[in-house]
């Protein structure tokens, strides 16, 4: 008879852990030439340890020509010169480890660059080639492209090669499409894999994991299509049905190596029970919820998404996960202050009062993390740093900026540079008058760790509380919705906690229906009740 008594083995870490995005160029620059690296990196984990998250998510670092901000990997088994060395990404693992964080690295499987050897060969073989067939090159239609498939960044996503044929990339030219048909593509993601487990990383976020399987004969999709980064819709390009047996595959690999390595999938499906097929039991562990962090600042919707989220996860074991930013969206400071419903990144950032949208962005936050599963962090969230939204046009770098279709290209808004200490740029990003890939506004001094460092009410401490909250107060995925008036939000998890979120206008009197833990802004606290402002989310402890 099972003793009910005995205690519970632990969930696997990654079930409620919350994971800290680095975008490596734009984290911390050691050596001063204006780009971060892995030794700058290595040299702020202590900072990401005292903020309380469990594991690290490492943007591409890959030898690269950075077409595509390191998304165009020409060598998947080294570090880019700029970043540092594999001993550095090594000692970076090495360091983590010893300050109990888990480091998870970001793989590219859907595309490469067109610098890499394989490509490189396959365009020396010409047509017919067994290089070629590793990639998708076809006959065109005439002068036509071989079929009407349209790139993410804008314009076909075919360009053709001096002998005549044409090749397919889905992102930019520059990121030819493998074929995942072939048996020597999945050969060398295999051995990839096996090559970053052994030095020790603890996964991998998986880069449009939805689009390594193509529709058999690459069809036409037949309507005038223009697609954004995170929403594309039913196509013949993503989330086909031959991508499951990919990610079986690794996660045979994954279950071979002790300290439960796991797999993230960048998934974006029609439907959340879509996305869901992708962490069944014998699959990935976890796949990003663009459907949440889409969800627009309303009560209504972000319960009715909450509660679909969990419901899809739950339906096959998984937990949710739950996020707000990216590198590839407009910071949640800036774009839940617009109209966002169905427009998951904001495309076109507009300028918005900055003290109403970190209201708002710490609402969100405190809000996300009281939701069970797993929570990922965007690196300067932490801060409450806003979008920015007026870099000229002469330093962007997205390659889809100067697109007239396709994704905006305002992803250089979210990627600058974060500040650390220090009145003046770089802000202890780099050394003191050091240069910055991207310009740091001047206002960004009092937004820098050192400045919000200790400092009661900072977005800083709220976010080091909530995380250590969050460790104590947490043991079970249960959430239990309570009566709310219209507008607001209210929830229990467990039978000791209660977070009540206003998403209206107007200031909410309610009673207190236990002991304060923290709250996004100030209270009002009378005997008995409590003044919440809007668009303010406060834990309780019952």
């Amino acid at each position: 008879m099972t003793d009910l008594l005995a205690p519970r083995p632990p969930a696997p870490w990654w079930r409620d852990a919350v994971i800290y995005q680095i975008y490596p160029r734009s984290f911390a620059d050691a050596n001063g030439d204006g780009i971060g690296d892995l030794p700058g990196i290595r040299s702020r984990l202590p900072y990401l340890r005292d903020l309380g998250v469990d594991a690290v998510w490492l943007s591409p670092f890959y030898l690269s020509p950075q077409a595509d901000a390191g998304y165009d990997v020409a060598d998947y088994r080294t570090v880019d010169p700029i970043f540092g060395t594999v001993e550095d990404a090594r000692g970076l693992v090495t360091d983590a480890h010893d300050l109990g964080l888990r480091v998870i690295v970001d793989l590219v499987p859907n595309h490469s660059s067109d610098q890499h050897e394989w490509f490189q060969q396959a365009l020396a073989e010409g047509p017919g080639s067994p290089l070629r067939a590793r990639y998708h090159f076809r006959e065109g239609r005439g002068s036509l492209p071989p079929n009407d498939w349209p790139s993410i960044f804008g314009g076909p996503a075919w360009t053709q090669v001096p002998d005549g044929q044409w090749y397919l990339h889905l992102f930019a030219a520059e990121q030819p499409d493998f074929n995942w048909d072939h048996p020597a593509v999945a050969d060398e993601f295999r051995t990839i894999l096996r090559f970053w487990l052994d030095l020790g990383v603890d996964g991998f976020r998986i880069d449009v994991a939805h689009g390594l399987v193509k529709e058999a004969g690459l069809p036409d999709i037949g309507r005038p299509t223009e697609w954004h980064l995170l929403d594309v819709g039913e196509s013949p390009c993503f989330d086909r049905d031959g991508v499951h047996e990919i990610y079986r595959s690794w996660r045979r690999i994954l279950d071979e190596y002790p300290g439960e390595r796991i797999a993230v999938a960048e998934a974006w499906a029609p439907t959340l029970s879509r996305v869901a097929d992708y962490v069944r039991a014998d699959e990935l562990h976890q796949a990003f919820n663009f459907s949440y962090l889409g969800t627009s600042w309303n009560a209504g919707d972000q319960r009715k998404m909450i509660a679909a989220s969990l419901n899809a996860m739950g339906a096959v074991g998984a937990p949710t996960t739950w996020t707000l930013s990216n590198h590839d969206v407009v910071r949640h400071t800036n774009r839940l202050m617009q109209d966002t419903q169905g427009d998951v990144a904001g495309r076109r950032p507009t300028e918005v009062d900055p003290v109403a949208g970190l209201h708002r962005a710490r609402a969100a936050s405190l809000l996300l993390l009281a939701l069970p599963g797993s929570a990922y962090l965007y690196q300067g969230e932490e801060l409450g740093l806003p979008e920015v939204i007026d870099l000229p046009p002469e330093v962007r770098q997205d390659p889809a900026f100067h697109r007239a279709t396709g994704q905006d290209g305002y992803r250089d808004g979210c990627r600058v540079p974060i500040p650390w200490s220090g009145a003046e740029t770089p802000y202890g990003f780099g050394p003191a008058g050091a240069p910055t890939w991207l310009p740091q506004p001047p206002s960004w001094a009092a937004l820098s760790v050192q400045a919000q460092d200790g400092v009661p009410g900072a977005t800083l401490t709220m976010y080091r509380d909530a995380l250590a909250l969050r460790r104590k107060v947490f043991h079970n995925e249960d959430l239990t919705w309570q009566d709310a008036p219209e507008g607001v939000l209210a929830f229990d998890r467990g039978e000791g906690f209660r977070c009540t979120v206003n998403m209206t206008t107007e200031p909410l009197r309610l009673n207190r229906p236990g002991e304060l833990l923290i709250a996004s802004g100030p209270l009002t606290m009378e005997d008995g009740t409590a003044i919440l402002p809007p668009d303010t989310t406060v834990w309780w402890s019952l």
